[in-house]
């Protein structure tokens, strides 16, 4: 087990779609962040990013808690960081049927370490979609994100969104959903974890900006599950949309700094 990232027991946030959620929390941190992946209990079952290597056992138990890993045919990573990517090889071995569902970039950027042979792949670009047999899953890129290969997912039987690393929000301890949140705290957390992200916001052109927005928010989800947060359901959706049109109007987000290392290592060796 990892010293401070756990995974936790997988919970449904709309027919056959789970999350798989893990927290992870150093000592000193003042908050902890998710590390999530989906897992959609499609007539063809789909895993939607493969979490880190360094909690693989624990990982792979919970999403075979979920669907026979032998009967998952589509295998969906959304960009190529370690987090997102770190168990896509191990399900592809345990699920021989399965497809990986990338972009000649995302290959092309792993190419150097991870080989998937060509026959099992399948190049879904951004605004492309595939059929996971009951469902089809539409690749949309969200508006904030921090890897150029970035797709999130739209599953037009649920209206459930995976929205990769936008609209995350740091929590205190491990929480489902955004709204058992105190409001003030999940408002600055939104805020800061898509600068954090996202650190071209102060670049933007805030009318396409809004644009790009637009297109997620034109999908109507009726939840958006993002790797780093709890799942927003209801009328929070249309806030987090709405606190994204503020990204090109604010300033960066301040990053912690060595003062802030200094204090977490201190409590380690303590």
């Amino acid at each position: 087990m990892h010293p401070f990232i756990s995974v936790k027991e997988p919970y449904e946030i709309a027919p056959d779609t789970f999350v798989v959620p893990t927290i992870g929390q150093p000592p000193g941190a003042p908050v902890a962040v998710n590390l999530n992946t989906v897992v959609i209990r499609a007539a063809e079952p789909v895993v939607v990013d493969t979490g880190a290597a360094v909690i693989r056992d624990e990982w792979l138990d919970a999403v075979g808690s979920i669907v026979d890993l032998a009967d998952v045919r589509h295998v969906f990573i959304s960009h190529d960081d370690n987090d997102h990517w770190g168990n896509a090889l191990a399900v592809l071995e345990l699920a021989p049927q399965a497809q990986l569902v990338s972009t000649w970039f995302l290959s092309e950027r792993r190419s150097d370490t991870d080989i998937v042979p060509v026959d099992r792949q399948r190049w879904v670009n951004d605004g492309e979609s595939f059929s996971a047999g009951d469902r089809e899953l539409i690749a949309v890129r969200p508006p904030i994100f921090d890897g150029p290969t970035t797709r999130g997912l739209y599953d037009t039987k649920t209206g459930v969104y995976w929205a990769v690393d936008a609209f995350g929000s740091p929590v205190l301890e491990f929480t489902q959903y955004a709204d058992e949140l105190d409001r003030a705290f999940w408002t600055q957390g939104d805020l800061d974890f898509n600068r954090f992200v996202s650190p071209w916001h102060t670049m933007l052109d805030a009318q396409r900006f809004g644009d790009a927005i637009d297109r997620v928010a034109s999908l109507r989800p009726i939840a958006i599950a993002s790797a780093h947060g709890p799942v927003v359901r209801g009328e929070m959706v249309d806030e987090a949309f709405r606190l994204a049109r503020e990204l090109p109007h604010i300033d960066p987000v301040a990053h912690p700094t060595q003062a802030d290392l200094d204090g977490m290592l201190a409590q380690m060796a303590a």
